[in-house]
């Protein structure tokens, strides 16, 4: 019984990692097409402040979507339970005996 239990915590974390990880993505996506969109209409207009297409939300983009790219590698890659760390855990275990 034990053991059920462990694999069920660890499922649910699993699970809440990548939920976390969904909701990241979300508002990523929704604040980079909020910004992106302000940007267009601002030099479709022709407002008197932009003259010339602005390129300054590439900043925010870029190092945000850095960091939705690693929150997804480490959630779905090398997060906890990963199959390279099942198999590091069992050779270890081995190891001990």
């Amino acid at each position: 019984m034990p053991e059920e239990n462990e694999k069920y915590l660890r499922a649910k974390k699993k699970v809440k990692d990548i939920k976390d990880f969904y909701i990241h993505l979300a508002v990523f996506l929704i604040v980079t097409t909020i910004i992106v969109l302000v940007n267009v209409v601002a030099f479709a207009t022709g407002s008197p402040d932009n003259e010339e297409w602005n390129l300054w939300f590439l900043f925010p983009f870029g190092f945000w979507g850095f960091a939705v790219l690693m929150h997804g590698l480490r959630t779905f890659v090398f997060g906890r339970g990963s199959s390279w760390e099942k198999k590091k855990i069992e050779e270890v275990m081995k190891d001990m005996e």
